[in-house]
């Protein structure tokens, strides 16, 4: 067996040689298998004879014995030159003949030599978070119209201001798109989120009857099964109502929670708010800490790495477009080489920082408990309704606890980074 030849930082090369006598006992042990199921004129099963099997089934034991010893005998010399693939790998220059040692050579990818620089001097932005008093009445006021009640109005048709409790069908004009339909919304006429086609054909209409007429939405429209379509809408008036708004007081406070006053209220928006910010300004912090860590740190990266990590990001993708209600022949006609090609930049960014923070998180002895890992399964288990056994016994069976135990370990690498750089 040859040494490693290193054709760069993360592609190897080996020849790997299997003994003739390995060869021959997997062929015989191959050979008694055929026997016991082989299925040919003039011989009982089980009876034919080793030489007719050779014979008969030549090519598909030679076939059977390259499965079976090669990636065997490839573990055993990557395990022997203490490398550690991660790649599949690519087996060429196969020489099989009988009587004869089985040759390969396979070519396959490893992980890079990392030595992360750099990383004790990075310095993150720390910007001071603040709420404004009139922040706070905004958001007070957003809770207030949670807790609005809405009464009916009979006698008179829709006017500004009022809710019409709706019933409507749509239909994409050009076939183009999904149908539209809901029992029972409520649409303000004149309100600043309804589309204006909804306020001019409602206007004026009063319970019982139903009007038709279309809607053109804008490209940007946040519902991209809508954006950029001409629906035609049948909208029935089911009844009228008016919304009336809670008074803001101590009795409003009292109904809102364990609450004595409205200022403990605000002040519980408040906090609640500057917590929000804060975590969103060490989010930001932290991605900028990894830019700056992986623009200081330039190493080749293995493509199967890449690759991988291409794969998790458009499945992300295709899972979200899928929520939004993308049809699933739609997503089959999607140019995915171009797709690939988009997020390639970024996926070898994010295996780059996740290699620098994992090896960094080995310089500085940083680990995940059985606690941690514990309470991540109790999370999922409560999450999904189901047991904690049921959700380990799966992560186990899938391999997805080394993966939870890996991203953990990388957060907490990532929060050392962001602390220690103050």
């Amino acid at each position: 067996m040859s040494p490693t030849e290193t054709k760069s930082n993360t592609k190897r090369e080996i020849e790997v040689e299997v003994p003739p006598e390995e060869v021959a006992r997997e062929t015989e042990a191959l050979i008694q298998k055929y026997q016991k199921v082989a299925r040919l004129p003039g011989f009982r099963r089980g009876h034919v004879p080793p030489s007719i099997i050779r014979q008969r089934f030549a090519a598909d034991i030679k076939n059977d014995v390259v499965d079976a010893l090669v990636p065997r005998y490839f573990r055993k010399e990557t395990d022997k030159l203490g490398l550690i693939p991660v790649s599949q790998p690519r087996v060429t220059d196969l020489h099989v003949h009988e009587g004869e040692p089985l040759r390969f050579k396979a070519s396959f990818e490893v992980m890079p030599t990392i030595r992360p620089e750099g990383y004790k001097e990075l310095r993150a932005d720390k910007p001071a978070v603040s709420v404004t008093d009139e922040e706070v009445e905004e958001s007070l006021n957003s809770v207030r119209e949670q807790h609005a009640a809405f009464t009916s109005v009979e006698g008179r048709p829709l006017a500004e201001g009022d809710f019409a409790q709706v019933s409507l069908d749509g239909q994409p004009k050009d076939g183009e798109g999904q149908p539209v339909h809901m029992d029972d919304i409520l649409v303000e006429i004149g309100g600043k989120d309804t589309m204006p086609e909804f306020n001019e054909n409602l206007r004026g209409v009063p319970a019982g009857e139903e009007r038709s007429f279309e809607v053109n939405y804008p490209a940007d429209s946040a519902d991209k099964r809508l954006a950029g379509k001409t629906f035609k809408y049948t909208v029935k008036v089911l009844s009228i109502k008016q919304k009336s708004l809670p008074e803001l007081n101590d009795q409003f406070a009292k109904e809102l929670g364990e609450f004595a006053n409205l200022d403990e209220v605000k002040q519980r928006i408040r906090e609640g708010m500057e917590e929000e910010r804060k975590h969103a300004a060490e989010h930001e912090a932290k991605d900028k800490l990894v830019a700056e860590l992986v623009k200081r740190n330039d190493f080749e990266v293995p493509e199967a790495l890449v690759e991988r990590q291409i794969d998790i990001r458009l499945e992300r993708g295709l899972r979200a477009l899928a929520a939004q209600g993308m049809r699933a022949e739609d997503i089959k006609k999607m140019d995915f080489n171009r797709l690939r090609a988009g997020q390639r930049d970024q996926a070898l960014q994010e295996v780059k920082a996740s290699l620098l923070l994992d090896k960094i998180a080995e310089e500085e002895k940083i680990d995940v408990s059985d606690e941690e890992i514990d309470r991540e399964v109790e999370a999922l288990a409560k999450q999904s309704k189901q047991t904690s056994e049921a959700i380990r016994a799966r992560l186990t069976r899938d391999g997805a606890l080394d993966r939870i135990r890996n991203r953990i370990r990388n957060e907490k690498t990532l929060d050392f980074l962001y602390h220690q750089s103050a």
